[in-house]
């Protein structure tokens, strides 16, 4: 794939865009409801798809394909960060008003962090790339271990690196308006929103151990590892206001996202060592098992109502 230096800047600049636009929509203390989370994810989820049109035109078919698998992918394994968030929030006592600050700038953390662990990737690859094994044995793994912990929950409480923070930083018992820093009697003095903001961060890189490993199975160009990356994270803030009441009903989210590492996962070694899965091939498998997923949580939802 041919990526000029003017498609980096101009992907580049669509996201700032799009993040200064979020955030000066945004800049005050209101709850956001949930009819404006879903017209806002409604937009992010256009942008996505739209996008993967403009690969389409400029580079064919195949990596538009491409791209789609690792949005996908990176939607799909969000949802379940999503969910973390949540009982972030819920553990940490955040008040809804104060969410969407945190989140901004974890989602902004969350593009640097990642971008810088695509390009090291992408590098790593190049150099090495019997590399490639290794992060295919890890979702794998990934997976597995996923599946045998699909009925555990995230407690902040059993967090190590919390545990830390909580003992190294000088903390306010209570919030102070949306600020992260705070001057008392001469002191600095951290809020719980930071404690927050950098759990939120600490865990997206936890995820992002994951989900940019995957994204390289389906695809080894660094512009769309990034892109798909960056339009699915982008959205992840209007998802959370969207979908984290609704978490529980997701029953077998687990299962159908430990199956997709699993199998991305074979398909990264498989590809490289015996033959190459067309990526329409892994597309439609990711598709089926989400919905697989989705439609049998529906159904069990259902059975337990009546």
């Amino acid at each position: 794939m041919n990526v000029t230096t003017y498609a980096w800047i101009a992907l580049l600049a669509f996201v700032g865009i799009m993040l200064i636009i979020d955030l000066f929509l945004h800049r005050g203390h209101q709850e956001i409801s949930f009819k404006e989370a879903a017209f806002w994810s409604t937009i992010w989820v256009a942008c996505g798809l739209a996008v993967g049109g403009v690969i389409w035109f400029f580079s064919g078919g195949d990596f538009a394909l491409q791209y789609y698998s690792g949005y996908l992918i990176e939607k799909s394994l969000a949802v379940d960060n999503v969910f973390v968030w949540g009982l972030l929030f819920s553990a940490l006592a955040v008040p809804q008003r104060f969410q969407h600050r945190v989140l901004f700038f974890g989602v902004v953390g969350a593009l640097v962090m990642r971008g810088a662990m695509i390009f090291a990737g992408a590098a790593l690859i190049k150099e090495a790339s019997w590399t490639l094994y290794i992060f295919g044995a890890f979702l794998i793994y990934t997976g597995y271990k996923m599946f045998a912990g699909r009925n555990e929950h995230f407690d902040i409480n059993d967090s190590k690196f919390y545990q830390y923070l909580n003992r190294k930083l000088r903390m306010t018992s209570e919030f102070h308006d949306q600020r992260f820093l705070v001057r008392i009697n001469g002191l600095r003095y951290f809020t719980p929103l930071f404690l927050v903001l950098v759990m939120v961060e600490f865990m997206d890189l936890v995820f992002a151990v994951d989900s940019i490993p995957a994204i390289f199975a389906v695809t080894e160009e660094p512009f769309l590892v990034f892109a798909s990356n960056a339009l699915a994270i982008l959205g992840l803030r209007s998802m959370y206001f969207l979908i984290a009441n609704l978490m529980e009903k997701f029953t077998y989210l687990k299962e159908g996202l430990s199956i997709i590492l699993v199998w991305v996962g074979i398909k990264m070694v498989v590809s490289h060592a015996l033959f190459k899965i067309p990526t329409y091939v892994s597309l439609g498998i990711i598709l089926a098992v989400m919905a697989v997923a989705i439609v049998a949580s529906m159904k069990r939802n259902r059975r337990e109502s009546a």
